[in-house]
């Protein structure tokens, strides 16, 4: 089945890895039923999101990334995360670009949030955003049709904490001020700054320029 490509497997450091999900979903497509309590664990896990400015700091921001096309672009980004000296970036590069091959990740605003579509390939311990701010604007096929600027990737050790933090970087994104930041490439303190500013106001529902 995983020959056939109709199970969906990773190979890191010479083993196989499975996405829970994605098993449950071929097993579902069968016909064959599977038990409720193999996802308790999933369930039981609510890591929390740290403040996404923690994650950046830990991920790092980088000006004047280089590259002509989304390829060039995507590898000089995972050249610059910060990732155990073991982890196979030609993995995630490829990872990243089959997500890019089911439809761009660019959401409008000269912003992408490129992103594996399996988190579990990527083996780290604990979760990270990295934001790349382009020296040019390259075509990304995005919703809007605009080049993309600034690339914001999330790095999460379980699907769970990698989806609330997806959906965090899509609240505080809402804000135009940070990003007329990021299209103006901004220091990295003052987006860290804004940001900061935008989870402390989201507990309020009153974000204020």
């Amino acid at each position: 089945m995983i020959n056939q490509r109709r199970l969906p497997a990773h190979a890191v450091d010479e083993q196989l890895y499975f996405d829970a999900i994605e098993f449950w979903k071929v097993a579902l497509d069968a016909g064959v039923q599977v038990s409720p309590a193999l996802f308790d664990d999933a369930r039981r896990s609510r890591d929390e999101v740290p403040p996404l400015a923690k994650l950046l700091r830990e991920g790092g921001i980088f000006h004047d990334v280089g590259g002509k096309t989304k390829h060039q672009i995507l590898a000089a980004f995972v050249e610059r995360l910060p990732l155990p000296t073991e982890q196979d970036r030609h993995l995630l590069l490829d990872a990243l670009e089959a997500r890019e091959a089911l439809g761009s990740t660019g959401i409008g605003d000269g912003i992408a949030i490129p992103h594996a579509r399996h988190p579990i390939a990527l083996h780290v311990d604990r979760p990270f955003l990295t934001l790349c701010l382009l020296r040019t604007p390259v075509e990304y096929e995005a919703m809007d049709g605009k080049p993309v600027h600034a690339l914001l990737l999330v790095v999460s050790p379980t699907v769970p904490l990698h989806l609330r933090i997806l959906a965090r970087v899509g609240f505080v994104l809402r804000d135009s001020m940070l990003r007329e930041m990021l299209g103006d490439g901004r220091d990295a303190n003052t987006i860290l700054d804004r940001i900061d500013f935008i989870e402390a106001s989201r507990s309020r529902r009153s974000i204020r320029p």
